[in-house]
């Protein structure tokens, strides 16, 4: 995720990250190389003109506009829908964390091992969740679970339903002690199956991207129109072709590129989400509420670009 503020317009002009020109570079280059050989072929190709104006153009870009227009909001809605659940993720674990440092019998608001045990696992959750998203390898079982459950964890293909499980039985196995209520084991539960919504709705934008009939659609017809633009508007306007055509071809372009890097939400590149902060702050929040020394610090920007 960019972040930098957006104030000094200046700047903006002239940014590089996050602004889709690594991606696009390439094309860019091609569109300005078509666009030099129309105006010094005055729009012909092997001796013959190409019979093109502004008027299809025009009635084509219009069209083009609204399909790309439509397609990225599609993608923002994945993006912002990404950011909400990890935002509910933010929220239910410290719900969590609270009520079982608060609504046991033994202790209430004392971090004991058993409790620690439990919001270890709720750190884990958190960790393994990011990880299954971004199909890394999770890493840190062995260091917040018990060993147990850290060997059935690392065999298994859906670790935080795993973990999630192991969440439950520790819940259940309290209230028949009589570590609390039936009262505060429902409350409990409802944020465990919260939990479980939150990473159902996850693995849903993870595992079902845009249509590809209907991206690849879009991507031909951008493509196409920005290499026939040059021919088009090269006998109204002359030596400004490149210009003009760049302008109009980076536009089409990085709306279709940022479409594309916005569909999925969960990945690394500059414009995603950033779940290494989100899940850092969600340790560093339950460890302070257990009264645990904060050896970490928030993660910050490194060049603009937070992870």
């Amino acid at each position: 995720m960019i972040v930098r503020s957006k104030s000094n317009w200046w700047s903006l002009l002239f940014v590089w990250r996050g602004s889709m020109m690594k991606q696009m570079l390439p094309q860019m280059l091609i569109v300005a190389a078509l666009s030099v050989f129309a105006v010094w072929s005055e729009g012909t190709v092997f001796k013959h003109k190409v019979p093109l104006n502004a008027t299809p153009f025009t009635l084509v870009g219009v069209a083009l506009a609204l399909f790309l227009g439509f397609r990225n909001s599609s993608s923002y809605d994945r993006w912002w829908e990404g950011r909400k659940l990890w935002g509910a993720l933010v929220n239910t674990t410290r719900a969590l964390a609270v009520q079982v440092l608060t609504m046991t019998d033994d202790a209430p608001g004392r971090c004991t091992k058993d409790k620690r045990v439990f919001l270890n696992m709720v750190v884990a959750f958190t960790y393994a969740m990011r990880d299954q998203l971004r199909g890394d390898v999770f890493a840190r079982g062995a260091e917040l679970l018990p060993p147990a459950l850290a060997a059935e964890v690392d065999g298994a293909r859906y670790k935080p339903f795993i973990i999630l499980r192991a969440m439950g039985e520790w819940v259940t196995h309290r209230q028949r002690e009589g570590g609390f209520g039936e009262i505060s084991k429902t409350m409990i539960d409802r944020n465990l199956i919260d939990l479980s919504s939150i990473l159902g709705g996850c693995e849903r934008i993870a595992s079902t991207p845009v249509p590809f009939g209907y991206a690849v659609m879009i991507h031909r017809v951008v493509y196409f129109y920005c290499a026939l633009l040059p021919f088009g508007l090269v006998d109204g306007i002359a030596w400004m072709t490149p210009a003009v055509t760049l302008v109009m071809a980076y536009s089409f372009i990085a709306l279709d590129s940022l479409a594309a890097e916005l569909e999925m939400p969960f990945g690394r590149n500059e414009n995603g989400l950033a779940l290494d902060a989100i899940a850092l702050n969600i340790e560093l929040s339950i460890r302070e509420m257990s009264g645990e020394p904060l050896e970490k610090k928030p993660l910050q920007p490194v060049e603009y670009v937070l992870h």
